[in-house]
């Protein structure tokens, strides 16, 4: 299930070419995930890293995680612990 919210997000990133070359990218909706990188290739793999650091801090706060594409962790995860 986190793997399908990880692909769902990559799906919505919004990439760029900066002025030194490098590749940017963000995901609308996902407060702080962004990255960069001399590739897109580089920029995509790191976007994935910040995105499951990220999931893995939401998660052990307990603070809501943004439904992306029906992709719903909360309901899921609440599920799972009963």
């Amino acid at each position: 299930m986190l793997n399908d919210f990880i692909l769902a997000a990559l799906r919505h990133a919004k990439y760029e070419i900066l002025e030194n070359g490098n590749i940017y990218a963000e995901i609308p909706g996902l407060q702080g995930i962004w990255a960069d990188g001399k590739t897109v290739e580089e920029c995509r793999n790191e976007l994935v890293e910040v995105i499951e650091g990220w999931l893995f801090l939401k998660l052990r706060d307990g603070d809501p995680i943004p439904i992306i594409e029906g992709v719903d962790l909360n309901t899921k995860l609440h599920a799972d612990a009963s």
